[in-house]
């Protein structure tokens, strides 16, 4: 929109839509589709200068589809809309190997813009920007800073390196704010690192977008002069920023945001027909034989079964741990007999989660032990933590137990309080939620192999592969 105030001072509105934290929840991209494209002509058609930007975390390997593809299908779908720019989250950044990674954006037709990422070398990767600028057609110059939030110790074992998010900003900001006359910053950090960057920055960034803790922020907030916005999760919405500029300040005068409910948003064709058949290609690409299974395997959240037993097995084959401790319920299900396929694999095991060894004494590992007794932790109902099933399940126990006397065995003898003992488990444990002392811990983590990827291992070796 254009308009001549009072002083015939020209203005003009910027419009900028955005999403974060989709999840490869493509149930409801079609009306996500659909909505930006048709905002997109519009704005065209006015001659109004409009942007799309994505805060990461679009794409998550528990979605079929995302993980038969490492994500290159979450890309074209941004493709197809036509986003200016994005910033990735962990999910891109720390569940594809360094290859994937580096192979993401290959057909990217927008950059992906990343402050805070860089190579063993310290180098920025060759497939990010540090910062990017847009111009809109009457000359308005846009500065683009983004950054992903610090997972360092993930990142480092992946081989790449990991600056401090915001500093990484903060230093950023001045540099790029001299050569705009807009500064807007796509953030991957959380809410509460979004708002102490506004206040440290003082104004110098117009507009922040967040993610990564799936705020919701219905109409904006203001920060001091900088308006944080925030869309959510899981495609729920879509994100729309309006800037009134005033050519003759140079500056930004106005600034409003808003989000669209996508359940109110027109329903196109294949509402629901899209996701289904991103299964349907995601069930041929992993149709292949991964090993043949002799028994059937059942699971179940209620304790120990088979099919645990043999990925407790896998666990300590893989790590080399002295015992192994995860909840039951990460099995979505169990294993036939015969042919087992990547996708049965995936249906059985669709978190996230990398296996992972924390070092404890023998009294730290005994408390970690009657600490997972806890009668109420099988009826949680787990969200997070790369955890894609319901319920968190009974605690599975491998290589650890109470002795007739009471006394903690492992590997059969009893523990020794001072001793260092090696315990495999699940990442997810390592956040210090179910298990305080683990946060502090030393920890050893296995990537970017996924449990599903240890379990096929394993299987293999003892199974045997499929014949070629």
């Amino acid at each position: 929109m254009k308009e001549y105030g009072a002083d015939c001072t020209l203005k003009e509105t910027i419009h900028i839509y955005h999403t974060n934290d989709l999840h490869s929840h493509f149930e409801h991209w079609p009306r996500i589709r659909d909505f930006l494209l048709q905002r997109k002509a519009v704005h065209r058609e006015r001659g109004e200068a409009c942007y799309l930007f994505d805060i990461g975390d679009h794409m998550d390997r528990s979605h079929p589809y995302t993980d038969a593809t490492r994500g290159k299908g979450n890309v074209l779908m941004l493709n197809e809309v036509g986003y200016d720019a994005v910033t990735i989250g962990n999910n891109e950044g720390i569940t594809l190997s360094p290859g994937e990674l580096s192979a993401l954006y290959e057909e990217a037709d927008f950059p992906v813009v990343l402050a805070n990422l860089f190579t063993q070398e310290g180098k920025q990767p060759g497939w990010t920007v540090p910062e990017v600028y847009l111009t809109t057609k009457s000359g308005i110059r846009i500065g683009l800073i983004a950054a992903t939030a610090d997972f360092s110790t993930s990142y480092e074992r992946l081989g790449w390196k990991v600056a401090g998010p915001r500093s990484a900003l903060e230093a950023a900001a001045p540099r790029v704010t001299r050569q705009s006359d807009i500064l807007i910053c796509l953030s991957h950090m959380g809410s509460s690192e979004d708002d102490r960057l506004a206040e440290q920055t003082d104004g110098l960034i117009d507009v922040i977008i967040g993610g990564h803790t799936h705020h919701l922020y219905p109409a904006g907030r203001e920060v001091g002069d900088t308006l944080v916005a925030a869309a959510g999760k899981w495609g729920h919405y879509v994100g729309e920023i309006s800037l009134t500029f005033d050519h003759a300040k140079s500056k930004v005068v106005g600034a409003t945001a808003r989000v669209h409910d996508t359940e109110t948003l027109p329903i196109p064709e294949d509402d629901k027909s899209f996701d289904r058949l991103l299964r349907q290609k995601a069930a041929e690409l992993l149709s292949e034989t991964v090993f043949l299974n002799p028994v059937e395997l059942r699971g179940g959240w209620e304790g120990p079964t088979p099919l645990s037993g043999l990925f407790a097995e896998a666990l300590l084959s893989h790590t080399g741990a002295d015992c192994a401790m995860f909840n039951s319920g990460i099995f979505l299900g169990g294993l036939r007999e015969g042919n087992v396929s990547g996708l049965d694999l995936h249906r059985l095991l669709p978190h996230p989660i990398n296996p992972c060894v924390i070092t404890l004494t023998g009294k730290e590992l005994e408390e970690a032990y009657e600490l997972s007794q806890n009668p109420e932790w099988p009826g949680i109902r787990l969200k997070g933590l790369g955890f894609r099933g319901e319920k968190m399940g009974a605690m599975i126990h491998h290589g650890i137990s109470r002795g007739e006397n009471g006394k903690l065995l492992v590997a059969g003898t009893a523990a020794e309080p001072d001793r260092v003992y090696r315990l495999a488990t699940l990442d997810l444990f390592t956040y210090g939620f179910f298990f305080p002392a683990f946060k502090q811990a030393r920890k050893e983590y296995f990537m970017p192999e996924f449990i599903r990827d240890v379990l096929a291992g394993y299987a293999i070796l003892k199974f045997g592969a499929p014949p070629s």
